[in-house]
């Protein structure tokens, strides 16, 4: 008796991705090119798939759950994570019990100690920088742990999704260095998580690769709860000597940042160049329309949950997956004006 055509096989004979199959069984899911999706159905039809198997195939362990647990839900980022978690486990007929930590290491432990009893195949999470561990025990259960955003060092086993920060925040502040920008503000996370070093390390080193001494004075590591990213602009812009330009490289502090700065009445770009890290609609919208780094949420979910439900065969190596992020050159950036420009 033949075996049944998996979503695995419909994948490698189309030259796809599970992922691209996923939002072709589900139109609507995610973006796909016509020749993909033509790939896809003709091997469908050459392989006679059924989409029930997929589902079948893909569980692992003794449950079809995993576990999605985040930092703080009130972040757009990790909100449109969440649902694109939830919409490509769904496509395999794989459910998501959905847990926050907000930023709380007491949290995440309690957290951790129920996903661990429910005995969840797998668990995507952007972690606290503690309880390590904690993250350890879930993988001597054999569960898939599935760091996606920020990772744990201390915690090898997991396997990591994320974009490449260093890169990013080193292609955004380039860009304001070609523009003639030196004096350039930085808003990032706290330096405790691996998004936060990673971006101020990759800004940092960008000043120094064109003979900018870095001033510690411009640099704001603040967390990614609450309303700090207000109180990072205003101090910036208060300064004798205020930068051209910033970067607010803490996505979740971008609205209370940009808020401060519509009310301090400075204007864009002519008085300041402003990037954001951020994908969400509305920056386009935002007037002038920001200059972005725009974060690829449905394909980090792909990712993530395709490594959460796959078998790994060292379970104390884990294994990197970085996306691309796409910078999106808007109005909000423009070479600073002469009366801005410091004189050395």
């Amino acid at each position: 008796m033949t075996k049944p055509a998996t979503i695995r096989d419909v994948a490698a004979a189309a030259g796809v991705s599970i992922a691209v199959v996923s939002r072709v069984l589900n139109d609507g899911s995610g973006p796909v090119s016509a020749g993909a999706r033509q790939r896809v159905l003709q091997a469908m039809q050459d392989l006679s798939y059924r989409p029930r198997v997929a589902a079948r195939e893909l569980k692992s362990g003794p449950t079809s759950t995993i576990g999605l647990l985040l930092a703080d839900v009130t972040n757009p980022f990790f909100a449109r994570l969440a649902d694109s978690v939830v919409r490509e486990a769904r496509s395999r007929g794989v459910q998501v019990v959905l847990m926050t930590t907000q930023e709380d290491p007491r949290l995440e432990e309690e957290a951790l100690a129920t996903l661990a009893s429910r005995r969840v195949s797998g668990v995507i999470a952007t972690p606290t920088a503690t309880n390590a561990g904690a993250w350890q025990h879930l993988g001597d259960l054999q569960t898939r742990v599935v760091f996606v955003d920020r990772y744990l060092d201390s915690v090898p086993l997991a396997d990591v999704v994320s974009i490449d920060n260093e890169r990013s925040a080193r292609e955004a502040t380039e860009h304001l260095l070609e523009l003639g920008h030196r004096r350039i503000g930085f808003v990032s996370g706290p330096l405790s998580t691996t998004t936060g070093r990673s971006r101020t390390d990759g800004h940092l080193a960008t000043l120094a690769a064109h003979g900018i001494e870095p001033e510690s004075e411009l640099l704001r590591n603040i967390p990614f709860r609450g309303d700090q990213g207000a109180d990072a602009m205003g101090s910036l812009l208060e300064r004798d000597d205020p930068p051209t330009a910033i970067i607010l490289a803490n996505t979740a502090q971008a609205v209370s940042g940009l808020r401060r700065l519509r009310q301090a009445g400075v204007k864009v770009p002519s008085e300041l160049s402003v990037v954001v890290f951020d994908d969400n609609p509305w920056t386009e919208l935002f007037a002038p329309a920001l200059t972005i780094m725009r974060q690829p949420t449905e394909l980090l979910a792909a990712h993530s949950v395709d490594l959460a439900l796959s078998q790994q065969p060292d379970a104390t190596a884990g294994r990197t997956l970085m996306v691309e992020a796409e910078f999106v050159v808007r109005s909000s950036t423009a070479a600073p004006t002469a009366a801005r420009v410091p004189s050395n």
